[in-house]
């Protein structure tokens, strides 16, 4: 089945299949705005959402990895929830944003139906967005594996924001990838030196080798001052992976949509 993609910039892609439209991390702020991620870290959004959120359309279901950070939950994004369907995100957001968000822990499946459409099985996955032991100060986040009848090429997986630990190599281990989008960034702040909360380029190799998803995509790697590794960096740690690895690596054009295999 062909699934249509289209990036919107930082962790927000537009999905579509099977007559469906899947919204991740929804950020339409426009660009300059500053942020505060508390605990002294914060960032500066750097370029404009590539659609604009009035220009959407229609919502099925918002998959929303976390709604505590406004690179992956901003105010313009927060807006468009209500309208949404369903929100899919973590126990504690589910509580903080009640109405339609339903709350997961990982390895835990909900189902999304709709007439005319095929079922859609969402598992929340395990995600860590920052060092050992830094869950109070970062809180909960999840990712998203999504199965439905007719993928030919394994489930379409979206890492979250995480670095890479033993909950994403789980991943490996219990689900057969065939597309995965990555939040890459290599996120890193001055007030926490030389700490990482997202997955560096070289983690993203490591965990591909481990995934071998017929198509890799990354996303969340630009459009904010708090990435420290963006596409340039990406690629050559990419270039010098295993023909495997690297062949699998695709690139969305921000605002087009691109059509995928699954």
């Amino acid at each position: 089945m062909d699934v249509r993609l289209t990036h919107i910039g930082g962790p927000t892609v537009l999905i579509e299949f099977g007559g469906w439209r899947l919204l991740t991390d929804p950020t339409f702020d426009p660009a300059g705005g500053k942020y505060r991620f508390g605990w002294g870290t914060g960032s500066t959004k750097l370029t404009e959402p590539a659609i604009a959120a009035e220009d959407l359309g229609l919502i099925d279901a918002v998959l929303l990895s976390h709604d505590h950070h406004d690179d992956n939950l901003d105010a313009a994004g927060r807006a468009l929830l209500p309208s949404a369907g369903t929100v899919v995100t973590t126990e504690a957001g589910a509580r903080r944003l009640g109405g339609n968000a339903r709350g997961l822990t990982p390895w835990v499946t909900t189902e999304l139906t709709a007439e005319g459409k095929p079922p859609i099985e969402v598992t929340a996955t395990p995600c860590r967005h920052g060092p050992p032991l830094s869950k109070p100060l970062v809180g909960d986040v999840v990712g998203f594996a999504l199965r439905w009848e007719g993928q030919d090429h394994g489930v379409l997986w979206i890492s979250g924001d995480t670095v890479l630990y033993d909950g994403v190599r789980d991943v490996a281990d219990r689900i057969d990838v065939g597309t995965a989008l990555l939040h890459l960034g290599g996120v890193r702040f001055p007030v926490t030196g030389p700490l990482r909360y997202t997955m560096t380029a070289a983690e993203a190799v490591e965990l591909c080798g481990l995934l071998r998803p017929r198509t890799t995509i990354p996303i969340h790697y630009e459009g904010w001052r708090h990435f420290r590794q963006g596409r340039e960096q990406v690629e050559a740690e990419f270039a010098a992976a295993p023909a495997e690895v690297r062949e699998a690596v695709r690139w969305l054009p921000l605002g087009g949509a691109s059509g995928i295999g699954v």
